[in-house]
């Protein structure tokens, strides 16, 4: 299916299916008269006396180099080239895919000046399956994702490596064997393919997405837990999130008294519990996981501005009848978005970590046996897995730092203050997954402590959760080699499949929009 997109209005909703499913893109063709309205504005400077940046100059600190007009082409196509400093492992097909879609927003607002046969070539790779190989290494999130936009670019050209029927190959064969023919660069096209930000917001939005997956997993987690410890719901009464006012506390407080309905575990002590109150990591849950929810939302609604907007430079201003230098490529909103989607993902683990060292620990878990064993002692149960959240739990707030207040000058220091986009986003993947393992675990550990309160049974909604899971990860019965559970589980976190089985309201698209 090929999705046509109208560049300014497209949804995260709608580049999450296109990053899922790699759909095929398309600009609508109201775009294409503004396209052709700012490449003619271009030419037009190219041909002219006045020097004008990136069409007939040097770039950076070389922009007071006047360039013939008989080499700017060359310009352009030397610009790509020598931009290729890449280094790392490459981005994976869908991102980069993904990064693409956004270039042809951006250039499809009309403002960059490119020929309509540069977003061909975009929309004929997307369509035909040819995918240019990103080393993920490289960018400051200033003057643009230079490196890996220019090796997205080169592959245009013929130039540098591309994906095509599942094989790396040289990108000008890749092209060939698609029926796809190079392009050769005009006047500021090659300024305009890197200069922007959508490697970054690229590699920020699926780190969003994931980050929504497990938030709200962390839900029904929580959920489970509760139940397996026998904690109280009282502080999920509406009333008290209401008197706050919080939108993503309310809303993780409703969905988590409705996955516990109808509990008979949760019945069994509503009366005569000595426990006055359950500790912050079981009470507190909606406030915390809510909190970490509406900072998604807001990170989204940077994301879904930036994935609509014109971020090269120089801009053509088709109705000013001009072509003006300005920063929008500096990623700086992106990074912020990127380090709020990081603090977001720690505060998770952190709370979701605290429940399973409270289920495993005899002492707090009200009668569950140690680690969660039936027989302790000769069975360490879920003790070191245990361990291992708390290992992943510190790697992500160490990960959480924040990237955007850790700017250098490049560029001989005419780029003097970046952004860090780029690596603030890219650091989001890794610390999804071991957001996903810590709540893999913690499902693994509540389903084993709500099986020993049998023959009480959780709600309906839990069990489904738990007959998911438990078709992927048996029982512990007794010592096993663990890691591939601790995989299995992790791996319906990562998918949503365990927060789908619950049918959890509200949650279960994974779009924080």
């Amino acid at each position: 299916m090929t999705v046509t997109l109208t560049p300014g209005t497209a949804t995260l909703a709608q580049l999450q299916d296109i990053w899922t499913h790699q759909h095929p893109v398309v600009l609508h063709p109201s775009s294409h008269a503004g396209i052709v309205a700012a490449q003619a504005l271009v030419i037009k400077a190219a041909n002219g006396d006045a020097a004008v940046y990136g069409v007939n100059t040097g770039f950076g600190k070389l922009a007071s180099v006047k360039i013939a007009s008989k080499d700017v082409a060359t310009l352009q196509r030397n610009l790509i080239l020598s931009h290729c400093c890449g280094v790392g492992e490459p981005l994976d097909d869908a991102t980069t895919r993904l990064m693409m879609v956004l270039k042809l927003l951006s250039l499809g607002r009309g403002a960059s000046g490119v020929a309509m046969t540069t977003v061909e070539i975009i929309q004929d790779m997307l369509a035909k399956g040819v995918t240019p190989v990103i080393p993920a290494q490289g960018s400051v999130g200033a003057s643009g994702d230079l490196a890996p936009l220019a090796h997205m670019a080169a592959a245009m050209i013929g130039e540098g490596e591309a994906m095509f029927d599942g094989l790396r190959m040289p990108a000008g064969e890749a092209l060939a064997k698609a029926g796809i023919t190079p392009i050769v660069l005009g006047p500021k096209e090659g300024l305009a393919l890197i200069n922007g930000t959508q490697f970054s917001t690229a590699c920020a939005l699926v780190g969003l997405w994931g980050a929504w997956r497990n938030a709200a997993t962390c839900v029904l987690t929580c959920a489970l837990s509760t139940d397996a410890i026998m904690g109280s719901t009282a502080p999920l009464q509406d009333a008290i999130h209401t008197l706050r006012g919080h939108a993503g506390q309310i809303a993780v407080a409703r969905a988590q008294r409705a996955l516990m309905a109808g509990s008979q575990i949760r019945e069994s002590h509503v009366d005569g519990d000595t426990r006055v109150q359950d500790p912050y990591c079981i009470r507190c849950q909606p406030q915390v996981t809510g909190a970490a929810m509406d900072l998604l939302h807001f990170a989204a609604r940077t994301l879904e501005v930036e994935a609509n907007a014109v971020t090269d430079n120089p801009l053509v201003l088709v109705e000013d009848d001009l072509i003006v230098s300005g920063g929008n490529f500096h990623a700086e909103p992106v990074g912020f978005a990127a380090d709020q989607i990081a603090v977001a993902i720690s505060e998770l683990g952190a709370i979701a970590q605290r429940r399973v060292a409270l289920m495993v620990d005899p002492t707090l878990s009200f009668d569950l046996p140690p680690f969660l064993t039936p027989d302790p002692g000769l069975n360490s149960g879920l003790m070191i897995a245990e361990v291992t959240t708390a290992a992943l739990m510190s790697e992500n707030k160490h990960l959480a730092n924040p990237c955007t207040t850790d700017s250098t000058p490049t560029s001989a220091n005419q780029e003097d203050h970046v952004s860090m986009a780029a690596h603030a986003a890219r650091r989001l993947l890794r610390m999804n997954k071991n957001l996903n393992v810590i709540l893999g675990v913690e499902a693994m550990c509540s389903a084993q402590g709500i099986e020993f309160r049998a023959p009480l049974q959780t709600s309906d909604a839990l069990k489904a959760a738990m007959a998911v899971l438990r078709a992927q990860v048996p029982a512990i019965a007794e010592d096993r080699y663990m890691a591939p559970s601790i995989e299995a589980a992790a791996a319906l976190v990562e998918t949503g499949a365990l927060a789908a089985a619950a049918a959890l309201p509200g949650f279960v698209k994974g779009q924080a929009a």
